[in-house]
């Protein structure tokens, strides 16, 4: 039985699932690899030779090259045949791995990083079209789930994952590991998807003007966010440029898709309120869901100085509880209204930050992992409805480019949270040694006294009194540093919690979807 006639039927055959599991393993692998690295890049650095500047490229290559073609998947997907663009991009992204794997210079692993962005970010929209399209509408629930679950399981477990290839193997094992998954996911994808023929005389007709200003400004855009920080910002002149750059880029991007004939996306799909809505919130869900992944390991390496294994320990809290929800979810979504579901786990985003606020020096791993349980519990609660909320009611090819737009804007999110949350973290870093400083007077009792009580304890090892006052001196000043830091982080997490009790009011423009099971709606 097609898909076709198993949705029309109310149930999907066993390659229809074969289909969402194929696509949805293709988007895991996608996903993965977008955090994997960051557990891993002082290693990746150190052997490539590249400063932790230059480094950060490899991370921001990917996300550029990604957020480029997350837009375009709907188009060509319908241009070239499902079933080759998935398989292709599949194969394509599982060569760019391996040649990341063998990169000996910096150069080299930019560009393979790019391949790996631009063909992985074919995987992830395309999953949940085809989950929307082969499936019944009694059964949607069941796959929406297992994507969601992709989409916030893949990114939490990736520093572990890479943490933990990086300490017991090589730091090159964190890209050979897409052979488990890639060649399994082409193979299931060939053997579930009807060949379909091409339409090459359609890339002759596409939008090429909107597509032009799109791979302008968007990855003109990541890239401020990416680098913005470690440039100084508008500071920079490379920052000033890219972000005019940026500005018209999308500038002319909007307006060419809101005025072409054929547009190669559909914009107008945010006028439909749910999708709007939903795709605003998934622009806060990446910012918090990425920019917490970003914020403990930074905290856990700087004030508790783990190693890559110990950062990837307490980031798992994050992600593997996530698989005793999942099998609740589709129960779940049928009984309680996907708007309750997003405010729920929102909150419980919310109460695991303000736990973070209370932050010492002392807060090491068992003390993370209640507000780590927490998200694990919140993210799948708010990802999965706003998955369904994305792209609810809407036409096949509708479907397509809601989709696509959903996930560029998570993707916007996470390096708009990445981004804010390193500036705000280096800005009130900077505020909170003053503050500290000032209190702390040389000439003051206390100081006085910790000065002596410091100097004491490394006379022992410096006989000199002059060099052992200098050392206590200096061991002060790092412990200022140290507390102006861990408020500095405080901060942060103050911010994320406050910016998701905010995102709630999104919530009221929501339409709510209708029930699994019911009429299946007009196209």
């Amino acid at each position: 039985m097609s898909g076709a006639a198993a949705t029309a039927a109310g149930r999907a055959s066993a390659r229809d699932w074969l289909a969402v599991f194929g696509a949805i393993l293709g988007a895991f692998t996608a996903i993965l690899d977008i955090q994997i690295t960051n557990a891993s890049l002082a290693d990746i650095q150190g052997a490539l030779g590249a400063s932790a500047e230059e480094g950060s490229w490899i991370s921001t290559a990917y996300l550029m090259a990604e957020i480029i073609v997350i837009p375009l998947t709907g188009w060509l997907s319908s241009v070239i045949g499902l079933r080759r663009y998935l398989a292709a991009n599949t194969l394509l992204f599982i060569g760019f791995s391996v040649a990341c794997a063998l990169s000996t210079s910096l150069p080299q692993m930019i560009v393979f990083r790019a391949g790996q962005g631009f063909t992985g970010g074919v995987l992830i929209p395309t999953a949940i079209v085809i989950v929307r399209t082969r499936l019944p509408r009694a059964q949607q629930a069941v796959g929406i789930a297992l994507f969601g679950l992709t989409a916030t399981f893949a990114p939490a477990i990736g520093p572990t994952v890479g943490g933990w290839l990086t300490d017991h193997l090589s730091w090159h094992y964190i890209f050979y590991l897409n052979l488990l998954f890639g060649p399994a996911a082409v193979v299931i994808q060939l053997a579930a998807f009807d060949p379909a023929p091409a339409r090459w005389g359609e890339l002759l007709r596409g939008d090429w003007i909107g597509i032009g200003f799109m791979a302008t400004g968007l990855p003109a855009l990541t890239f401020v966010l990416e680098e913005g920080q470690r440039k100084d910002w508008f500071g920079s002149p490379v920052i000033v440029e890219a972000a005019l750059l940026a500005a018209g880029g999308i500038a002319g991007f909007i307006i060419r898709e809101l005025t072409a004939e054929r547009p190669f996306i559909n914009l107008r799909v945010l006028a439909h309120r749910s999708v709007g809505g939903a795709c605003l919130l998934m622009t806060v869900l990446g910012a918090v869901s990425f920019g917490s992944i970003y914020i403990i390991p930074l905290y856990c390496a700087q004030i508790q100085g783990y190693n890559a294994q110990q950062i990837g320990t307490v980031v798992m809290w994050s992600g593997l509880p996530q698989l005793l929800l999942f099998p609740a979810m589709p129960l779940i979504m049928r009984a309680v209204d996907a708007r309750l579901l997003v405010i729920s786990g929102t909150l419980f985003f919310v109460a695991s930050c303000w736990i973070n606020v209370g932050l010492s020096h002392d807060v090491g791993m068992d003390q993370l992992i209640l507000p780590q349980l927490l998200r694990a519990i919140g993210q799948p609660l708010f990802t999965i409805p706003l998955s369904q909320l994305s792209t609810a009611g809407l036409a096949p090819r509708d479907t397509a480019d809601a989709s696509a737009l959903s996930n560029m804007m998570r993707n916007l999110g996470g390096s708009i949270g990445i981004a804010m949350l390193s500036t705000v973290i280096d800005r009130r870093e900077h505020l909170h040694f003053s503050v500290l400083a000032e209190a702390i007077t040389r000439n003051g009792t206390r100081t006085q006294e910790r000065l002596a009580a410091l100097a004491a304890g490394l006379h022992a090892h410096m006989p000199d009194p002059t060099a052992a006052k200098g050392a206590a001196l200096a061991m002060l000043a790092r412990q200022v540093r140290r507390e102006a830091t861990v408020m500095a982080y405080a901060d942060g997490f103050w911010l994320v919690g406050a910016s998701l009790v905010l995102s709630l009011a999104v919530v009221a423009v929501l339409r709510k979807p209708a029930r699994a099971g019911g009429p299946v709606e007009a196209h």
